[in-house]
């Protein structure tokens, strides 16, 4: 489709207001994943309702906080060694945190991501002989479910054995101890109860499957933890000296910053929620309120604030329709890009902008025209009276008794020359309106322009908010499918970690046999088994992986779990043998790997204004608006981090730490003044694009990309796919999860995902008929 066409039909569509109903952009989550995405929420009965909405940037800019306009400014500026605000008292904390906390079982099915009173696709699956039967036995089955979950999310921080969950049914389910018995090996294999941190109180028995798990961030870890309490043998190779991956916390005397992942976002249905009572992770929740700043240090208005808030909104709603109703998703056969159809729109806007001004222009001139023609018969009328009225007083002073024919030619005159007056009369009023419009219409013209310069850098500000929110430039992102996980966003707010995220890879990590320092160099599967060869550096804190440095070792296992980042993957240094297939090869590459980067500043006292937690910085220049554009401020020290998102995040990777790190300042000094802005005690810059052991931040769904990419991820290789011998190279990560991606509970997920499709495959599903009658026999 032409752009003038496209422009024409986007626009019709606006006036005719179909642009702001949008429908439901979400696709379904795949059937073998575990996780049901839509299923999840119960049907009209039900207490809970998902709602589909666009993908909302990381800041919800205009949300307001009504605790927080509350806070006196002795509260906020209260201290005790920082002069920083102490954000929230205990009471408001915890209210928030158990706004989500399960309650009875439809809040226990809601917490687990299941419909209360559905089975799931893979329960129906795993449950065929269930699923076949009348409604009483799957009702039974749905509270069976219901209330082991109960149970376990009542105390998650000890093993729900199977005796407990009987002894915890109701009596009339008591009876069926083997269905009971049967739901509870299910819901442990696919890691919706025990799972995480908690304290096992029964005998583990152990199975002879060996695995390896390459990369010790949250999925393999959470694979590893899981294939261990089925007991099999884990070992993880990790490359870095630490664990955690892309989740790194900065600690630094009283400093704490998250150099990775931050943001724990809402905790309805968030497995998350489970592991912060488990560990005792310190949540706050994040307030939303964002001011905005220029480079001159004044804050943006409101007016201005709210109207291109709206108007980004709007054109958010504009690529929808786009995509989802007109299908202009390709041009000249390549597709289109999120960004590439912002900037069209933009134009169209701005031609139809230029098209009211020529419209506008052409009603004055026709104003002009009439008022000339107007003024013209005017003098006309004029000059016919003038005529006229001699001709009447001629006639009129003709001594009487006139006659037939002088009266006639008296009556005639006056006649014409009332005319005359009344044409006059109505030529009058007519031009005074004219005059009138000609002066409103020059008065009240159309904008010159679509957007000022000042509103396109406010609404290249939002646009950054949205490279940052999916970690590219939004001319890589899939128009179509950019926001394809939308309808499985959790519920409440988003928090962060006041101690550091790093807390939850950490306590992961217990009891596990984790290498370190060993990096990958090449896997080799076969039919019967699988290899990893690994070499190691003497030292220091990143191993290399050349051929030539370290001593070589061979690791051998029954199955290989890769939960490497996909930009690892994209980069081909870890080697396959045999090769990945084709299909493999081409979703790695087609999908998207973002980069984000952070600036960590620590200072001595909080110059900046303590009741906010967010604050942007509007730049200049299109090209640089990424570029330190937000500023947050979670922790109890007062230490600021700065985002470099989109195009910038790439950038800064070029430069040395000094020289961003000193932009930083700048930007800080033209919002605060240079007397009151001090050097940092502390700084560092991440770069996690050149990071070998990660090669950017998060995954998006790239232009030529699609959700079903994540699927295509997430299954296993086996070196015989025609044959019926099972898989021995499976994979993990947040680049799996076609409903959670880039984001650590989607790599949470995938790792319960995979350890549960391992066992089933290696060890048996303890669950099925089969297998129970087997038992029996």
């Amino acid at each position: 489709m032409a752009e003038s066409d496209a422009g024409n039909v986007v626009m019709q569509a606006e006036e005719s207001g179909e642009l702001g109903e949008l429908g439901e952009l979400g696709e379904p989550g795949e059937e073998g994943d575990g996780f049901e995405g839509t299923e999840m929420w119960p049907d009209a009965e039900g207490i809970f309702r998902r709602q589909s909405q666009r993908k909302k940037p990381r800041v919800e800019y205009r949300e307001m906080d009504e605790q927080l306009e509350r806070l006196t400014d002795e509260e906020a500026l209260s201290t005790e060694k920082f002069p920083v605000l102490e954000y929230s008292s205990e009471s408001e904390q915890s209210e928030g945190e158990e706004e989500w906390t399960p309650s009875g079982l439809h809040g226990a099915a809601f917490s687990s991501r299941l419909s209360a009173t559905r089975m799931s696709k893979l329960e129906k699956r795993c449950f065929s002989d269930i699923d076949r039967q009348d409604a009483k036995n799957q009702k039974a089955f749905l509270y069976i479910r219901n209330r082991i979950l109960q149970l376990w999310l009542d105390k998650p921080k000890q093993e729900l054995t199977c005796d407990m969950a009987v002894a915890g049914m109701e009596h009339a389910y008591k009876n069926n101890e083997a269905l009971v018995r049967r739901v509870h090996a299910y819901l442990t294999r696919h890691g919706l109860i025990n799972f995480g941190v908690y304290k096992v109180t029964s005998q583990v028995k152990k199975n002879p499957l060996r695995v390896l798990v390459i990369g010790a961030g949250v999925a393999g870890l959470t694979a590893a933890r899981q294939l261990q309490s089925f007991g099999s043998e884990v070992v993880i190779l990790e490359a870095r000296d630490r664990v955690g991956g892309r989740i790194g916390t900065f600690r630094k005397g009283p400093y704490i910053a998250d150099l990775g992942a931050m943001v724990v976002t809402g905790l309805g249905g968030n497995p998350i929620s489970v592991l912060v009572k488990q560990i005792g992770m310190e949540l706050y929740k994040i307030r939303q309120k964002c001011p905005l700043y220029e480079s001159t240090g004044q804050q943006v208005p409101k007016n201005s604030d709210d109207m291109v808030e709206k108007e980004f909104n709007r054109l958010l709603e504009a690529t929808t329709y786009l995509s989802h109703e007109l299908d202009v998703n390709h041009v000249d056969g390549m597709p289109v890009s999120l960004g590439h159809a912002l900037e069209l729109i933009i134009k169209l806007q701005e031609r139809q902008v230029k098209e009211k001004q020529i419209s506008h222009c052409k009603h004055i001139l026709a104003l002009h025209s009439q008022l000339s023609a107007t003024r013209k018969q005017l003098s006309e009328t004029e000059q016919q009276i003038r005529e006229t009225h001699t001709h009447y007083e001629t006639a009129r002073n003709v001594p009487e008794p006139r006659s037939f024919e002088d009266e006639f030619e008296y009556r005639c005159c006056h006649r014409d020359l009332l005319a005359h007056f009344k044409k006059f009369d109505d030529l009058i009023e007519q031009q005074e309106k004219l005059e009138l419009q000609l002066v409103e219409a020059e008065g009240n013209g159309p904008s010159d322009v679509y957007l000022t310069a000042k509103d396109r850098q406010i609404l290249d500000w939002h646009f950054a908010n949205l490279e940052f929110a999916n970690a590219t430039p939004l001319r890589t992102l899939s128009l179509k499918h950019w926001d394809q996980d939308d309808d499985f966003e959790f519920a409440g707010n988003h928090l962060t970690v006041r101690t550091g995220y790093s807390l939850l890879p950490s306590s992961l990590s217990e009891g596990l046999d984790i290498r370190l320092n060993k990096a990958v160099k090449k896997v080799t599967y076969k039919a019967s088994a699988a290899t990893v060869k690994k070499f190691h550096s003497t030292g220091g804190a990143v191993t290399t992986v050349s051929t030539t440095s370290g001593k070589s070792e061979t690791f051998e296992a029954d199955v290989i779990l890769v939960t490497v980042p996909l930009g690892v993957l994209k980069e081909s240094t870890l080697q396959f043998d045999p090769p990945l297939p084709e299909w493999k090869n081409v979703v790695i590459q087609r999908m998207g790997f973002g980069n984000l980067n952070k600036v960590v500043l620590c200072f001595d006292r909080c110059f900046w204004n303590p009741k906010v937690n967010l604050f942007g910085h509007v730049a200049s220049t299109t090209a640089s608006r990424g570029e330190l554009f937000l500023f947050w401020n979670l922790y109890k020290a007062p230490v600021l981090i700065a985002l470099l998102a989109g195009d910038a995040a790439t950038r800064s990777e070029t430069f040395q730490d000094h020289v961003i790190i000193e932009r930083a300042l700048r930007v800080l000094k033209g919002m605060y003044g240079s007397s009151n802005v001090p050097q940092p005690r502390e700084t560092l810059v991440t770069r996690w694009k050149t990071d070998e052991w990660a090669r950017g931040s998060y995954s998006y769904v790239a232009t030529g990309s699609s959700g079903g990419d994540y699927d295509m991820m997430a299954k296993p290789v086996s070196c015989d796919p025609g044959s019926s011998i099972p898989p021995r190279l499976f994979f993990a990560g947040e680049h799996t999860m076609r409903n959670y991606p880039a984001t650590v509970h989607g790599a949470f997920l995938s790792g319960l995902r995979e350890a549960a499709r391992i066992a089933d495959q290696f060890i048996g599903a303890p669950y099925s008929a089969s297998e129970l009658s087997g038992k029996s026999a």
